[in-house]
């Protein structure tokens, strides 16, 4: 009703008393619909000036691509990155052919898991097996790769809690970060260098989140690791990760206080990394709002990448057909914004295929069916999401 509403006030604003009258109302109508038609295509372009509501249209939608072409080419076409995160070891990545191919096909870029337990199993010795395989993947295959995390709370290894503390923790850190680094200089493009290191629930006033690194070294552990990796790869680019951006306007706000004292220091930040990890089943995104947070971001001089894109439909419906086009409205709904913002210069599907998704462990569905949140199927068949994703690069505005 509401949006009927507003086509009528529309269509009756560019109408004179005396032609609408002559129209009658079924022509008025018909007039409406058409409008309507149209603001609907003009408010995926045009976000600022459409309802919350407007972009919740999910369940009608047909999704209709042109042409043939992989989400790589149609994102490359704007002047975008587009990219995904096998999520799996090198040895079962080897052993499916079929998923590595789609990787070559659809993804410029590709992410290498680079966690503190995978890469040092001591506090003396490094292992890049994993990380090298990816790597030389990559290379073969003519991919950028994006480095992910130099630093993040929950990728730890055993021996790091009871070996680091406040007299040694800058000499571990810095060896760690060098080491890394400098091992894919001029390989791993672009680095998650800090990831989730805010919490403003743990109560502080820059909203930081109690971790070892910040009682070891103070809120300079960010400054610190940024300032290594960037004297070990000048040419790298240097990314802050963060998650619960898309529905949470206090997080919004403590990231961009980070962001301004880490530019006001001089911190080698060039980019925000924003998670987006989406939820299918809520309805309150604000795309009006979001695209603001964006705005500010970009008028700090940085650039913004969508790092971990997936939609979580722990609590959508079991019907596999209804579940699928509401995952792909969502995508849909929140790339039409983020790509509206010319400072975003890539994104990266967290996952490509459902065969091989984090969800299933961590976010099960309670009906214990599979999850279905990223652009391919178990059986490496393109699903709406793909098509939707496809749209969204299509409609963006060139870099």
């Amino acid at each position: 009703m509401k949006l009927v509403k507003i086509s009528s006030r529309i269509s009756t604003n560019l109408l004179s008393r005396r032609q609408a009258l002559k129209l009658g109302t079924r022509a008025i109508a018909t007039l409406a619909m058409l409008l309507l038609a149209k603001f609907q295509v003009l408010s995926y372009l045009i976000y600022p000036f459409t309802d919350v509501a407007l972009a919740k249209t999910k369940i009608n939608r047909t999704f209709r691509v042109s042409g043939k072409s992989s989400l790589k080419k149609r994102a490359k076409a704007k002047g975008l990155m587009y990219g995904a995160f096998p999520q799996v070891g090198s040895d079962v990545f080897d052993r499916d052919p079929k998923w590595k191919s789609i990787f070559v096909r659809e993804c410029a870029t590709l992410v290498a898991g680079c966690y503190w337990d995978q890469t040092r199993p001591s506090s003396t010795t490094f292992d890049f097996q994993e990380v090298d395989r990816i790597v030389k993947f990559a290379a073969s295959n003519r991919m950028l790769v994006r480095g992910h995390p130099l630093v993040w709370h929950l990728a730890t290894a055993n021996w790091m809690k009871d070996t680091i503390n406040k007299q040694n923790a800058t000499q571990i850190l810095t060896d760690h970060i060098q080491t890394v680094v400098k091992r894919y200089v001029g390989k791993i493009q672009s680095w998650d260098v800090v990831n989730e290191a805010i919490d403003v629930k743990d109560g502080r006033s820059d909203g930081l989140k109690n971790i070892s690194w910040l009682e070891f070294l103070g809120p300079d552990y960010i400054d610190l690791s940024f300032q290594i990796a960037a004297r070990v790869d000048p040419k790298a680019l240097l990314i802050y990760n963060e998650q619960n951006l898309e529905y949470d306007e206090v997080h919004q706000r403590a990231t961009l206080k980070l962001l301004q004292q880490l530019k006001s220091k001089g911190t080698p930040v060039h980019a925000l990394g924003i998670q987006s990890h989406l939820r299918g089943h809520r309805q309150d995104f604000n795309p009006i709002k979001f695209r603001k947070f964006l705005r500010k971001v970009a008028n700090l001089g940085l650039k913004i990448l969508i790092t971990e894109l997936d939609v979580v439909d722990q609590e959508l419906p079991i019907d596999v057909s209804n579940r699928d086009r509401t995952i792909a409205a969502t995508y849909e709904d929140y790339l039409n914004v983020v790509l509206s913002e010319k400072a975003v210069i890539g994104v990266t599907s967290w996952g490509l295929s459902d065969r091989y998704t984090w969800l299933n462990e961590y976010l099960p569905r309670p009906d214990r069916s599979p999850s279905r949140p990223l652009p391919f199927d178990r059986d490496m068949q393109p699903k709406l999401a793909w098509n939707a994703i496809a749209r969204a690069f299509d409609r963006a505005p060139k870099r």
